[in-house]
């Protein structure tokens, strides 16, 4: 069994094997365009693919769901949460042009065709979204000041409000403090027992008072 199929018993032949090509595909592309640290990606399964799908742990994103993934890097946490939800429209977007790149060709080496890749910052963006996603790409409260009114706050039908979904490791209260939406936080080493996941957390924003 390996690490997907552990946690994602559902898993179907089509989504697995994306999973699963994954690994190749980064390190094809890390010797051209590093996007993982070379410390990384020996355990690229784990600590960025799982990861990413731990989202996956607290909503199952409905069909037609629109979700922004700010400073994606090489596609993290948004391509393999575009393999599990393939009716989920994903715009992954970056600053750095050589990572959208990569991102562009990884998904389309995938056929993913609910992936859009866009070299863009969240604060420039006009679109609204029903969920923003991102790996601690800064601290928690730009972060928030920069994608809050990107939030669809009308059409409401997942099983979680729409909002942020942030993941995060450390410790990470003052931040929490600094904002005014309500807050879920699920701790990941109780969704999955590798030890990379004690200190990492899933942070999930969302509009109303404290």
């Amino acid at each position: 069994m390996d690490i997907f199929t552990k946690y994602f018993t559902e898993l179907d032949g089509q989504k697995l094997e994306q999973l699963n090509k994954l690994e190749g595909l980064y390190r094809s592309w890390n010797e051209k365009i590093n996007v993982i640290s070379r410390k990384d990606i020996d355990h690229i399964n784990e600590r960025h693919i799982l990861h990413s799908l731990s989202i996956a742990k607290i909503v199952d994103f409905a069909p037609g769901t629109t979700v922004l993934d700010v400073g994606t890097g090489g596609g993290f946490p948004g391509i393999p949460l575009a393999i599990l939800f393939p009716d989920t429209q994903f715009l992954l977007i970056d600053s750095i042009g050589k990572k959208i790149k990569v991102v562009e060709a990884v998904a389309d080496s995938l056929k993913l065709e609910n992936v859009e890749a866009r070299q863009a910052r969240g604060e420039k963006l006009k679109e609204e979204f029903d969920f923003i996603t991102s790996r601690a790409v800064t601290n928690l409260p730009r972060f928030f000041q920069w994608t809050k009114a990107k939030i669809d706050r009308e059409n409401q039908f997942n099983r979680i409000p729409n909002g942020i979904i942030y993941l995060k490791g450390g410790d990470f209260e003052d931040e929490l403090k600094q904002i005014n939406w309500k807050k879920d936080i699920q701790p990941i080493d109780q969704l999955f027992e590798e030890p990379f996941f004690e200190t990492k957390k899933i942070v999930h924003l969302y509009p109303g008072k404290k």
